[in-house]
């Protein structure tokens, strides 16, 4: 295991790239925009993504982002998920990360560093997995509707309007939601409209013209449906990661 820092300016990417072991991506502050082949994750304060060894993803800042990451080799340990994930950060794990910046690369296993590194493992074995992932549908009628959507999460037109305009019934446009992304059509647009407001609030954007940009008709709507999410309000979910700095 190896733990490094790193500090992105708003708008900054690392450009696609892999590593040889396993990464938790982790900031304590800022945004993170994670592409992988598969889809999208969004990663706000007190989450982290973990990545398995050797795929290739590109990391996109909205805020400026102080990122803490630790490389982990989860072949030999054999405790931490086979696919990419968010993954909740609680307060003792967002420490044991910042503290193991400061580990050596040559640290002894049988030492109070080497006790460091396998109390993060040990924690992120109870960490909850969360659902901050867009997935990419392959087939090009439903990347027309899903690339819509991203540029406009405001668009209210529905499954059959889609369908009219792909020259598909609404049916098919349903089957193929749920085969290429296990999602409906609906949870799909509501997914990409909470991923788009995370950024967005991120970057500092107010909370009710958030609300507006993601077609919600008024703040309290947009704010019970982040909190049927995440348990807590967006003014709350942002405060609680800041206080933690």
């Amino acid at each position: 295991m190896a733990a490094m820092e790193a500090d992105w300016p708003s708008g900054k990417s690392t450009g696609w790239h892999s590593h040889p072991r396993g990464q938790l991506l982790y900031a304590i502050q800022g945004v993170m925009v994670v592409q992988l082949a598969a889809g999208s994750w969004v990663v706000p304060p007190n989450r982290a993504l973990w990545i398995a060894a050797g795929l290739e993803h590109n990391v996109t800042m909205s805020g400026d982002v102080k990122m803490r990451t630790v490389y982990i080799d989860a072949i030999a340990l054999g405790v931490l998920p086979e696919k990419v994930c968010v993954m909740n950060i609680s307060t003792l794990l967002r420490e044991l990360i910042v503290a193991a910046v400061r580990v050596p690369l040559d640290y002894i296993d049988d030492s109070r560093h080497g006790r460091l590194m396998r109390l993060i493992v040990d924690e992120l074995q109870t960490s909850d997995i969360l659902p901050l992932h867009l997935p990419i549908p392959t087939d090009s009628r439903l990347s027309f509707i899903c690339n819509s959507l991203i540029k406009i999460p405001a668009d209210s037109a529905t499954a059959a309007q889609w369908a009219q305009k792909l020259g598909v019934t609404a049916k098919t446009v349903h089957r193929l939601f749920l085969k290429e992304t296990g999602m409906t059509f609906s949870q799909w647009r509501q997914q990409a409209r909470l991923l788009f407001a995370l950024r967005q609030i991120a970057n500092g954007e107010k909370i009710i013209d958030v609300a507006f940009d993601c077609g919600y008709a008024s703040q309290s709507a947009f704010s019970a449906m982040f909190k049927s999410h995440f348990g807590v309000s967006p003014s709350v979910f942002y405060s609680s990661a800041s206080q933690q700095r």
